[in-house]
C-alpha cells in the first residue's frame, strides 16, 4: 500500500466511498462532513489518483477491485457498507461478485455494468486519443464540465478540476483502458446485495438504460433517479443524496 492515501475518519460501521474516472476522496467532502458522525468513512485515492498520484496504476477494474479489498484487509475492515461512483461503480460490482458477504449495503452510483458506454458523450478510444493529444489539463476540464447540470457554474467544479489535474496521466490511460476491458452484465444476476442504484437523469456518461440495466439484472435493488442532475450527483443535490444514501443504509 505505499504511496497510497485512505482517508478514515469518524467512528461506527464502516462506509466505504469510491471515487471514479478523474476523481479523488477530495468530491466526497460533503458526504465525509455529513456521514463521519454516523459511520466510519473509508475514501481511498485509487493508484494515480489524488493523494496517490504517485503510486503505480491500474489497468483493469478487477486489479482495483482487489486492491481495494487488500486496502481494507490491512485496515481490519471485514463488512461493509460500499458506494462506488462512475468507474468507482464498476468496482464495486466487481466487489460484489467476488467477495459479496463482505457487503453489508451496495450503492451503484451514476455508473453501469459495461465499460465501454453506450450513449458517452465520446467513446473510450476517442478519450485515450483526446488525452495523448490535448493533455490531462484539458482532459480535466472538458470532463469535469460534463459532470454538472450549471458546467463551470458550479458550486463544486473547482473540486473537480483540481481532483483531475491530480492525476497522473499513467493512471488515466489505464483507466480508460480498464474501461474499454470490463463488461459486468453477466455478473449482476450474482449480486445478492441489497442495492441501491442512483442516477442523474442529464448524466452524460451513463444513461438510463445502464441504470436500468442495473435494476433489471440485480434482483433485490431499486433505482432512485434525481431530475435536474448530471453526473455528479452527490455534489448537485448534496442534502437530498445525503438523505438518499442515509435513509437506504437505515431503510428509512
Amino acid at each position: 500500500m505505499q504511496d497510497t492515501y485512505i482517508g478514515d475518519e469518524g467512528k461506527g460501521f464502516p462506509l466505504v466511498l469510491v471515487h471514479g474516472f478523474l476523481g479523488s476522496s477530495k468530491m466526497w467532502k460533503p458526504q465525509i462532513d455529513f456521514f463521519k458522525d454516523r459511520f466510519r468513512i473509508i475514501t481511498p485515492d485509487l493508484p494515480g489518483y489524488g493523494k496517490s498520484n504517485k503510486a503505480k496504476s491500474h489497468n483493469s477494474i478487477e486489479s482495483l477491485s482487489n486492491f481495494l479489498f487488500d486496502c481494507l484487509e490491512e485496515k481490519k475492515i471485514h463488512k461493509f457498507h460500499l458506494l462506488g461512483h462512475s468507474m468507482g461503480g464498476m468496482i464495486v460490482q466487481e466487489m460484489a461478485k467476488k467477495k459479496g458477504d463482505k457487503i453489508s449495503k451496495l450503492i451503484c452510483y451514476s455508473t453501469g455494468p459495461i465499460g465501454e458506454m453506450p450513449g458517452r458523450f465520446e467513446t473510450v478510444d476517442e478519450s485515450r486519443e483526446n488525452l495523448k493529444k490535448n493533455g490531462l489539463k484539458s482532459m480535466a476540464r472538458d470532463i469535469a464540465k460534463t459532470w454538472f447540470v450549471k458546467r463551470e457554474d458550479a458550486k463544486y467544479f473547482d473540486i473537480c478540476i483540481e481532483a483531475g489535474m491530480q492525476s497522473s496521466m499513467e493512471a488515466a490511460d489505464n483507466s480508460l483502458v480498464a474501461f474499454k476491458n470490463w463488461n459486468g452484465v453477466d455478473n449482476l444476476k450474482n449480486i445478492k446485495n441489497e442495492t441501491l442504484i442512483i442516477w442523474g437523469d442529464k448524466d452524460k456518461s451513463y444513461n438510463l438504460t445502464q441504470a436500468k440495466t442495473l435494476e433489471k439484472n440485480i434482483s433485490n435493488s431499486s433505482l432512485v433517479i434525481f431530475e435536474g442532475c448530471a453526473h455528479n450527483v452527490h455534489l448537485e443535490k448534496v442534502e437530498k443524496f445525503n438523505r438518499t444514501v442515509l435513509n437506504f443504509i437505515h431503510n428509512e
